[in-house]
């Protein structure tokens, strides 16, 4: 399928207005709009404990209620800080964007808005993990140092179909958490407040990803795919810390690679980007060669 036009699209001012309108009525203020000195609840779990990474396994049905609860808890968290840690590569992404091109415009305004936002989810997460009494789950200094490269360098469709894939795959499991009342309230709370601002930076990522790819030629686009598979890999493969299995007495190498196998974890990946596959696809981001990085990772 040939790649949307820009001239399908909505006049790239008229949907930032319309971002921008939408953030002065649905924006959230994390320090304010949770009570983080609420007591957490007994027996709540920090995420669906269906989307567990060791849900369905033998160690599973090994843990007790508490251990499956507390393992929860330090998968949101583990999750979380691969959020941040992508979040502060966007923020210096889009601020670059924004650095070369005319304030005055409302899609160069929106971007500043949502470093804003992104700056308040990071802080969102760090709070998450202080209160919920985990470690920091950084990631690997490998993929920290991959990190410092891709957003020193990121730049056009890989930038935003990158941003998109963290983006829809949180969502996705944001969405789900935030409904479901087996759930920590602060988890939900957190879910809720991502799933409502993300939603507006999705829709400015999906619509500027729209408007570029028709504009780069074969050997960009060939690049911009490459990019796009290994920041999806790395972050797929990267939003369960091993360490989190020390949490309950297994030892995370045997904790990951049971986790890695297990046929329920791994439809949960491809579940996460379920929505998103189709969309790249239809822009040219997937195909070629780098489909073999997207099947590793078990996304397509």
């Amino acid at each position: 399928m040939s790649a949307p036009t820009a001239k399908k699209l909505n006049d790239r001012e008229t949907t930032a207005a319309r971002l921008l309108g939408s953030s002065v009525q649905n924006s959230y203020e994390p320090s304010v709009d949770i009570d983080w000195d609420a007591p957490l609840v007994e027996g709540k779990y920090g995420i669906v404990p269906e989307r567990v990474s060791l849900y369905g396994t033998e160690l599973w049905d090994g843990l007790s209620e508490q251990q499956r609860i507390t393992l929860s808890v330090h998968e949101f968290c583990s999750v979380a800080r691969i959020g941040l840690w992508f979040e502060m590569i966007l923020m210096q992404m889009l601020l670059r964007y924004a650095y070369d091109r005319d304030p005055r415009s409302a899609h160069i305004q929106y971007a500043l808005v949502e470093i804003a936002d992104e700056c308040r989810h990071s802080m969102m997460f760090a709070k998450a993990t202080e209160r919920y009494g985990v470690p920091d789950y950084a990631p690997r200094k490998l993929v920290h140092e991959a990190g410092r490269y891709f957003k020193a360098v990121g730049t056009g469709p890989a930038m935003f179909a990158g941003t998109l894939f963290v983006e829809e795959i949180l969502d996705q499991l944001q969405r789900e958490g935030m409904r479901d009342e087996r759930v920590q309230p602060l988890s939900r709370m957190i879910n809720k407040i991502h799933v409502t601002e993300e939603a507006r930076h999705v829709r400015y990522a999906r619509e500027e990803l729209q408007r570029l790819v028709p504009k780069i030629n074969k050997a960009q686009l060939a690049f911009a795919n490459y990019q796009t598979a290994r920041i999806a890999s790395i972050v797929v493969n990267n939003l369960i810390h091993p360490e989190v299995y020390r949490s309950v007495g297994i030892e995370p190498k045997v904790g990951h690679a049971v986790a890695r196998r297990n046929p329920h974890h791994i439809e949960m990946r491809r579940w996460s980007a379920r929505k998103l596959v189709p969309f790249l696809r239809e822009q040219g981001m997937i195909g070629g060669p780098t489909e073999i990085i997207w099947r590793r990772a078990d996304l397509i």
